[in-house]
């Protein structure tokens, strides 16, 4: 009799995803999914869906799910967790929705310290709507808006959200993780877990930021864009935890 090493997990359906050769956002999808399943949560769960390459998540998770505006997930996501904060409330976006067009929504919803989830997604450009120059765009990556490179004097730098969210005292768990190799992709699983294990305990805001790839707009083959994020990408967005209540608590 055969022993079965690894099966899906149930909190995905069995809709394929419509995602890029090389994309991270399933191996990030499959991460979220195993966390809501080991934890219990597949009947409190409620997941907010992005604007993006995400958009259609909603097919994908195995749980409630409710369509957002694009940048007003955390928005959407307080409306839920404070008519039903028994649920465990998440939301899934990526760096046009989150830190572009949402920067507004995902600051006040972290200084007022709301018991939300959000799954951040940085691949440093708009990945649906033809590889535009992203916030979160390096300085000298060429996009279709910036066929150049991007510069400092056109554009400033870019935006880092972990490091700017973790100064907000109504933030309690920040990190920044990537999937780049096996190594990193069981790491990023134990954070999405604690960012979901904080809420559970009612300890406030948490954010988990993944470096991700976009091999088709980034003109590069699945490997060669992950070596890219490796090489390029941690340099600026460097990988680690940026504020822990938790752990403030025992100092």
């Amino acid at each position: 009799m055969s022993k079965v090493v690894f099966q899906k997990t149930k909190a995905l359906t069995d809709k394929e995803f419509s995602f890029c050769a090389g994309c991270a956002h399933g191996i990030i999808h499959r991460l979220v999914a195993e966390t809501i399943e080991e934890l219990g949560l597949l009947d409190q769960a409620i997941g907010i869906s992005p604007v993006g390459c995400a958009v259609t998540n909603y097919n994908n998770f195995n749980c409630d799910m409710v369509q957002a505006a694009h940048g007003r997930a955390p928005a959407v996501a307080t409306g839920i967790k404070r008519v039903l904060p028994d649920r465990i409330v998440f939301s899934y976006q990526g760096d046009g929705d989150l830190a572009s067009i949402g920067t507004a929504e995902i600051v006040h919803a972290a200084h007022r310290g709301e018991n939300i989830t959000v799954i951040f997604i940085n691949n440093a450009i708009y990945g649906m709507t033809g590889g535009q120059m992203a916030p979160t765009t390096l300085v000298g990556q060429k996009t279709s808006t910036s066929p150049f490179g991007r510069t400092v004097e056109h554009s400033g730098m870019p935006i880092r959200m972990s490091e700017l969210l973790a100064t907000i005292p109504g933030s309690a768990y920040i990190e920044r993780v990537s999937v780049h190799n096996p190594l990193h992709v069981r790491k990023a699983k134990q954070a999405v877990k604690k960012a979901f294990q904080m809420q559970m305990e009612k300890r406030g805001f948490a954010l988990i930021e993944f470096v991700s790839t976009c091999p088709v707009n980034w003109g590069m083959t699945p490997k060669d864009a992950l070596k890219w994020a490796e090489d390029k990408m941690l340099s600026y967005y460097p990988l680690g935890v940026f504020k822990d209540i938790t752990k403030e608590a025992q100092e």
